[in-house]
C-alpha cells in the first residue's frame, strides 16, 4: 500500500530549480532510501513533504489526502515526523525533557482545551497526564538503551547518542512515517552499525521509514527500495541490487569519460 507520494513535485527558487517534477512513492512498512550527490535536492524534497517549505508546483499525498503546503505542525499531527541534518535538540534540557516535548506536541491540539479546563477544575488530573507523558518518554528512552541517561543534559551526551535522542523525540509523536535526514552523519562505524539495528527495530514497530543518507553501506544494507535524485530530478528507483548496477547512478556519482 502506498502511504505517501508526490506528484511532479517542483520547487524553484527564482531561476534555480532545486526539485524538478519529482514523482516519489513510499510504500507502507518498508525502509526507503533517498540518495544522490550533494545538491541533488534530497533535503529540499524532504522539506516540501514535511511542511518546512512550500512546493512551487505539484502535490503531496499522505494516505490519499492532499497535504501540499500544510504547515509542519499539522503534518506532524497527521503522523509524519522527521529529524534534521544538523541536530536540533533542546540542549539545555534533560534527555527525558527533550522526548517529553514530542509527547506534549502530539497531545497539544487535541487536548489543549481539555487541559486548560483540567488545570482549573482538576490539578490532580493534569498531574496524572504529565506523569503519563513522562512514562511514555522513558519507554522510548529504554527503546534506545538510554534510560540511564534520562536526567543528563542533552548537550552532555556523546554525538551518536544526541543523534539517537533526536530520533526518540520524533518517535514520541507516534508517527506512521518517519523521515531521517542523514542520521549517520558524523558517526563512527560502531555507532553506524548500532543505528542500523535501531532503524530495523523502528520498522518492526510498523513505522515506515524514509532516509537520506550518504553512507552507502548503511543504505544498501537496510533499505528495501531506493530512489536516486540528481540535479533535482529522479534518476532511478529500485532495489539496492538494481541501483548498485544502474549505469546512470554510477555515472552520477563517479562521472564518465568523454
Amino acid at each position: 500500500m502506498t502511504l505517501l507520494e508526490t506528484e511532479k513535485l517542483t520547487r524553484a527558487y527564482g531561476g534555480v530549480v532545486a526539485v524538478n517534477k519529482v514523482s516519489f512513492a513510499v510504500e507502507e512498512g518498508l525502509i526507503t532510501g533517498l540518495i544522490g550527490p550533494n545538491g541533488a535536492g534530497k533535503t529540499t524534497l524532504f522539506n516540501n513533504i514535511t511542511g518546512l517549505d512550500v512546493p512551487t508546483r505539484g502535490r503531496v499525498l499522505f494516505e490519499g489526502k492532499d497535504i501540499t503546503a500544510a504547515p509542519a505542525h499539522k503534518i506532524c499531527r497527521m503522523g509524519i515526523a522527521r529529524t534534521f541534518q544538523n541536530i536540533r535538540l533542546f540542549k539545555d534540557l534533560t534527555v527525558v525533557e527533550n522526548v517529553m516535548i514530542g509527547r506534549h506536541f502530539k497531545t497539544g491540539k487535541s487536548e489543549s482545551r481539555g487541559r486548560f479546563f483540567n488545570a482549573i477544575n482538576s490539578y490532580i488530573r493534569l498531574r496524572e497526564e504529565e506523569e503519563q507523558i513522562y512514562g511514555r518518554a522513558c519507554e522510548w528512552l529504554d527503546f534506545f538503551d538510554m534510560g540511564g541517561m534520562k536526567d543528563e543534559l542533552a548537550k552532555n551526551l556523546p554525538y551518536g547518542k544526541q543523534r539517537e535522542l533526536e530520533i526518540a523525540r520524533a518517535l514520541a509523536t507516534d508517527p506512521k512515517l518517519l523521515f531521517l535526514d542523514e542520521p549517520a552523519a558524523g558517526m563512527n562505524p560502531q555507532e553506524t552499525d548500532h543505528l542500523m539495528a535501531i532503524i530495523r527495530k523502528i520498522r518492526d514497530l510498523d513505522i515506515t521509514v524514509v532516509l537520506i543518507e550518504h553512507d552507502m553501506k548503511l543504505v544498501m544494507s537496510i533499505c528495501d527500495t531506493i530512489t536516486v535524485l540528481n540535479y533535482g530530478q529522479k534518476l532511478a528507483e529500485g532495489t539496492p541490487l538494481e541501483i548498485r548496477r544502474n549505469q546512470s547512478v554510477i555515472e552520477a556519482y563517479l562521472g564518465k569519460e568523454e
